[in-house]
């Protein structure tokens, strides 16, 4: 490991069939999630695979697609707004000294191939294409699992090797001179409701306490859902969290929050996220006590 979860990259990944290009996840039997590997989206939403719709498993759905105040929002992702100086989040790119601006510098994360995949879960193999060539190189994992009778986990890591041979460099508006924007990473995008979601997390309670905090986890309770979530290593832990609930509902892990994240050549940066998700409105000794079971199950 070399540092904020950088790591030299290992041999490539075992290949596989390409897979269905709409992947049904199940938890105990239940559908609980949908996963579109290859969107047919406009180029400025920054085309990437994703999940949505994601429910409860009483069918409550807690994600969002597309939604008219954020299009490029595409349900749950890992998405960022600055590689090499690429658009991987879509929308408008934010540029140092300019302010939030149109250019045709979006990427798109192309599914490459399934290794394992089952209803409980899958690893992937990913290219993020840019430019006329692929900048970053990615394996993800994401796996669902059981957790009570109201409520399961959603497991997602992903590891981003540099694919230049000369490092890549992450960022995000904050490091582009735009404070309090440092999203980019895992993002949730949670559905709009006529009330904001309580927030609340191991820092404090409120979308002012817990946004911009390192807590080892933060919640979302909205009508008869809770989303919890949780770095579930070291260096995931060490990332600040991006939380927005007035505005819009979404929850993020900020990859480069104050300083932007450096890829050496040929290097791996690694995260994981673990999301519980449940039915009703958790308070925090039970939204503590399911997602410690979900992180270390």
């Amino acid at each position: 490991m070399n540092g904020r979860g950088v790591t030299r990259a290992g041999g490539p990944g075992a290949a596989a069939t390409s897979g269905p290009e709409v992947l049904e996840l199940r938890v105990a039997g239940r559908p609980v999630a949908s996963y579109t590997t290859r969107p047919d989206l406009s180029a400025r939403h920054a085309p990437r695979p994703y999940l949505h719709p994601v429910t409860t498993l009483a069918g409550v759905r807690v994600s969002e697609l597309l939604p008219a105040d954020h299009p490029h929002h595409l349900g749950v992702s890992v998405a960022v707004p600055d590689v090499a100086g690429h658009n991987f989040w879509g929308g408008r790119t934010f540029v140092r000294d300019q302010g939030p601006t149109e250019l045709a510098n979006h990427g798109t994360q192309r599914h490459e191939r399934f290794g394992r995949l089952g209803p409980d879960g899958f690893t992937e193999e990913l290219s993020w294409t840019a430019g006329g060539g692929v900048v970053l190189r990615e394996e993800r994992t994401l796996r669902v699992r059981a957790l009570a009778k109201t409520a399961w986990a959603l497991d997602v890591a992903f590891a981003l090797t540099d694919a230049t041979g000369a490092g890549v460099s992450i960022g995000s508006p904050a490091t582009n001179g735009r404070p309090g924007a440092a999203y980019g990473g895992f993002f949730w995008r949670a559905p709009k409701e006529p009330a904001a979601p309580h927030v609340f997390g191991a820092a404090g309670d409120g979308e002012a306490a817990v946004h911009g905090g390192r807590g080892d986890w933060v919640a979302l309770a909205g009508q008869g859902w809770t989303l919890v979530f949780a770095g579930a290593d070291e260096e995931t832990r060490s990332d600040p969290w991006f939380v927005r609930a007035a505005e819009y509902p979404g929850v993020g892990s900020s990859l480069a929050h104050e300083r932007r994240l450096e890829i050496p050549a040929g290097g791996t940066a690694v995260r994981r996220v673990v999301t519980v998700v449940a039915d009703g409105r958790l308070d925090r000794a039970r939204a503590a006590a399911l997602v410690r079971e979900a992180v270390t199950s």
